[in-house]
């Protein structure tokens, strides 16, 4: 598979560079054993809603993660105006701001919080159609707790034990995996989190510090209540998901997106993930 970088602008050490430049040593503490977080926003149709949140919550993964959160919420927003101005009018692009620990602490695996670096990237990326849908299946694999990872980070380190559910719903057909927790509850998809309708109503897993319970998908839940439509915030099992009249996920990449397939079962969007993603976009262009 070859690659090829879309257009790209990031700022690191105090100026604009273009390019994938290399952020990272050899021996760069995140590089080896993993101390990075980040956060995902948007810009789209000349808007990037809920911006500040996510710079919010990447302070906060610095954090969690142990390291020194040295950008303020408005520089982070600020910066990244500065940045949208480098692309196209109205471009689709994704928001990336990050923090990593550069050396280790005084017994090398722990990380020194003194060392925290920083950068922000943005690039060109596509949002998909929700024309087209996403088939997903159940993974074996399980989100950890927070006694096990660091489950209340945006963190880099958790992407692995997602990807590796990914590859494996690939090789079968799939999109998308559905991950449960440690008690056999849905917790997340792979790459979002998710919701199910029956009768009208919605369903969304509870937050039980196993998942991260999504900017985007806060703000669904929020506009879809404010529209009258009832929203219930819970334990659900894979039963209910295949037993479900219809499935959608949200995320900060896709934003709202209908699932039409689960395991061998076509299902349509539906009238509750349409008026989910209509309410978004009105949202987003407020």
């Amino acid at each position: 598979m070859s690659h090829h970088w879309t257009r790209t602008w990031s700022f690191f050490n105090g100026e604009w560079q273009e390019g994938n430049i290399p952020i990272m040593g050899v021996r760069t503490h995140a590089a080896w054993l993993g101390t990075s977080v980040f956060d995902g926003a948007r810009a789209f149709e000349g808007v990037a809603p809920d911006l500040a949140l996510h710079c919010e919550r990447v302070n906060r993964s610095a954090l969690a993660m142990g390291l020194k959160p040295l950008v303020s919420v408005e520089k982070w927003v600020e910066l990244t105006h500065e940045g949208i101005k480098r692309f196209a009018p109205g471009a689709a692009l994704y928001i990336r701001p990050m923090y990593w620990a550069e050396y280790p602490g005084a017994r090398t695996v722990d990380a020194d919080p003194e060392s925290t670096r920083w950068c922000l990237s943005l690039y060109e990326a596509g949002m998909p159609s929700p024309d087209h849908g996403t088939a997903i299946t159940l993974s074996h694999y399980r989100r950890p707790t927070l006694e096990c990872a660091v489950t209340d980070a945006k963190a880099g380190c958790l992407y692995p034990n997602n990807s590796r559910a990914l590859v494996e719903a690939h090789r079968r057909g799939f999109d998308n995996a559905v991950l449960c927790d440690m008690l056999g509850n849905v917790a997340e998809l792979a790459t979002a989190n998710v919701f199910l309708a029956r009768d009208g109503v919605a369903f969304t897993p509870a937050p039980n510090g196993t998942f991260l319970a999504g900017i985007t998908r806060t703000r669904t839940l929020n506009l879809l209540r404010e529209a009258g439509v009832e929203v219930v915030e819970g334990a659900l099992t894979w039963r209910d998901f295949l037993e479900a009249d219809e499935i959608f996920s949200t995320g900060n990449y896709s934003k709202v997106t209908p699932v039409t397939r689960i395991e061998d079962r076509d299902l349509q969007p539906g009238p509750v993930f349409r008026r989910a993603r209509e309410l978004y976009w009105e949202f987003a262009h407020s």
